[in-house]
């Protein structure tokens, strides 16, 4: 039986608490300087401390809240004390139990669903609830070697003096083994197959093999792992059937009405503008609701009504695209515009979301412009606006 090791970490540069001495001037942080997009932990700190101050249910080992208050710092609620919890995410509370429940059993969880269903973001914010933590991250990418998930080596260490504890470099999974932490694995299915299996021990034995040094580490209480799939973008790499019989499997759906999914599009990009210092824009409710409107009857192929089919573009028109096409908007009415969020504001970021490819989707686009958006009551300065940047 191979001797148990536990891994020699990093300290990491985390919030600009590094000294100041420390780096570079190109590679340090200026003063005072504030995170782009703060750790979830980071940006919803109070939130997480007032759930622990009042959580009085049972948590499992190392979990820094119990599952009661994992979910409700998901979901959204006002605490005993008269504190609010904001939704993180907006959908079915069946959905959030399940998958908090979970990673309190010695199950892996993978989150499933299209493109914009907010996969990372609940992976993200599950991790902090959890753990505290949600950096412990391996970013899938086509290039992701088996070193990102199992560990690495510090070359000059290494030909210096051999196989060692000091040579060894931890992966963001190995650590969370060590310590009892939550791992994440974003876009599994980006991640060549045979890389991907490097999982199946990991989740199986709960222990992850040096073969170099003949030891072992082995996954303390607290640790588990969540990884982020879809299976509808191009350039994805199925899952083994011994993969998946490792996780439980959570499918997040698209909004189910138009409503809920204004009411997601209307909270990030509150959220979004606030952190990058953009004036709320009076009124945009109106905009958001069209974007969401536009988006929805393109991805499902039938106007609101019921009465037109459609014909649908290759994007897939997600909710964090309308995210991204709204804030987008919401910044040229505040740099260029009157500060009063327009159509005008907003359609060139929906051409650009429809449009992918350029000979098919622009005649989806165009007729959906004058068979739909010009016949409708109240968008004719929609219709105007998409007319001049379509042009």
């Amino acid at each position: 039986m191979p001797a148990s090791v536990e891994p020699t970490t990093v300290d990491p540069i985390r919030n600009g608490s590094a000294p100041a001495n420390t780096g570079t001037d190109a590679t340090r942080s200026a003063p005072g300087a504030k995170a782009l997009r703060p750790h979830a932990e980071d940006a919803f700190a109070a939130e997480l401390a007032a759930l622990a101050a009042q959580d009085d249910r049972p948590r499992p080992a190392r979990w820094r809240l119990s599952p009661w208050a994992v979910a409700t710092y998901l979901l959204g609620g006002t605490l005993p004390d008269g504190t609010v919890i904001t939704p993180k995410y907006v959908g079915p509370r069946r959905i959030v139990e399940v998958a908090v429940t979970t990673l309190a059993t010695d199950r892996a969880l993978l989150l499933l669903g299209v493109p914009g269903t907010a996969k990372t973001w609940v992976s993200e914010h599950l991790a902090a609830a959890v753990s505290g933590d949600s950096t412990l991250l391996v970013q899938g990418t086509a290039g992701t070697p088996e070193e990102a998930i199992r560990y690495g080596w510090n070359y000059a260490r290494l030909l210096a003096h051999g196989p060692s504890r000091d040579a060894l470099v931890p992966s963001p999974v190995m650590r969370a083994m060590a310590e009892g932490m939550t791992a994440r694995v974003e876009e599994l299915t980006r991640i060549p197959a045979d890389v991907q299996d490097t999982l199946i021990t990991i989740l199986s034995e709960k222990t992850l093999p040096i073969p170099e040094l003949g030891q072992e580490v082995q996954a303390v209480r607290g640790f588990n792992l969540i990884a982020t799939a879809n299976d509808r973008d191009r350039g994805v790499n199925d899952l083994s059937s011994a993969l998946r019989r490792r996780f439980n499997t959570v499918v997040l759906p698209l909004p189910e009405t138009p409503e809920a999914e204004v009411d997601i599009v209307s909270r990030r990009v509150d959220q979004i503008g606030r952190s990058l210092d953009l004036p709320a824009a009076p009124d945009g409710i109106d905009e958001i609701r069209r974007v969401v409107t536009v988006f929805r009857e393109l991805r499902d192929g039938v106007t609101t009504d019921g009465r037109t089919k459609l014909k649908s573009p290759s994007g897939t028109l997600s909710t964090a695209e309308a995210i991204s096409v709204v804030t987008n908007g919401l910044a040229l009415a505040a740099h260029f515009g009157d500060g009063v969020l327009r159509a005008g504001d907003v359609a060139a970021g929906i051409l650009g979301a429809v449009v992918r490819d350029p000979a098919a989707d622009r005649v989806v686009w165009q007729e959906y412009l004058e068979t739909v958006v010009r016949e409708r009551d109240g968008w004719k300065d929609f219709y105007r606006a998409c007319r001049e940047v379509s042009a």
